[in-house]
């Protein structure tokens, strides 16, 4: 399993990332007891049969990774999905794109923490090259809903590749989470 709810999130975000995909949408929704996410990309998408072997711990491509023979992310999301009482779907289309979502239950025992928000989205920002859009929403007494627009972050700060603009970016994300 993931050490925490973010961890999962970015490791699907970052195989999105790798799918040769050019534009990537990540929803992630907070209620009283209950998260749930979604990836959608317009990469490369997979058939049927690739689907299947993905899910598949025992299985790789070979091609992202050569020297790899087995494949974890996919088999360990659903694997925390379905332990800690919550769900998962992908739906993928060749040539179009994959959409995973995932489904918790927050206060089952098995459920990882969520983890530390503002840096998982200061992390897949800093993943190279997509477009990439982030919606945040949680209900309750800490209410909030936001959108990040990644090159929208860019030119407001002049890029991301310095150490002033990722300070500025960190504090801009936190003062998010935090109102």
């Amino acid at each position: 399993m993931y050490f925490t709810l973010a961890d999962l999130m970015t490791d699907i975000t970052q195989n999105a990332c790798e799918s040769g995909a050019t534009c990537i949408e990540l929803e992630l929704m907070e209620g009283r007891g209950e998260l749930y996410f979604t990836v959608q990309d317009n990469g490369k998408g997979m058939n049927e049969d690739a689907l299947h072997r993905a899910s598949d711990p025992f299985v790789s491509d070979g091609l992202k990774h050569p020297q790899r023979k087995v494949g974890l992310g996919i088999p360990l999301f659903i694997q925390t999905a379905e332990q800690s009482g919550g769900n998962w779907k992908i739906q993928s289309e060749t040539g179009k794109g994959t959409t995973v979502s995932g489904y918790f239950d927050t206060t089952h025992v098995d459920t990882p923490p969520l983890g530390d928000v503002p840096e998982m989205f200061r992390t897949m920002l800093l993943f190279e090259g997509q477009k990439m859009l982030i919606r945040r929403s949680r209900q309750g007494s800490r209410a909030l809903d936001y959108t990040l627009c990644k090159t929208e972050l860019i030119q407001a700060l002049d890029g991301l590749n310095d150490t002033g603009s990722l300070m500025l970016l960190d504090k801009h994300l936190r003062s998010l989470e935090a109102e």
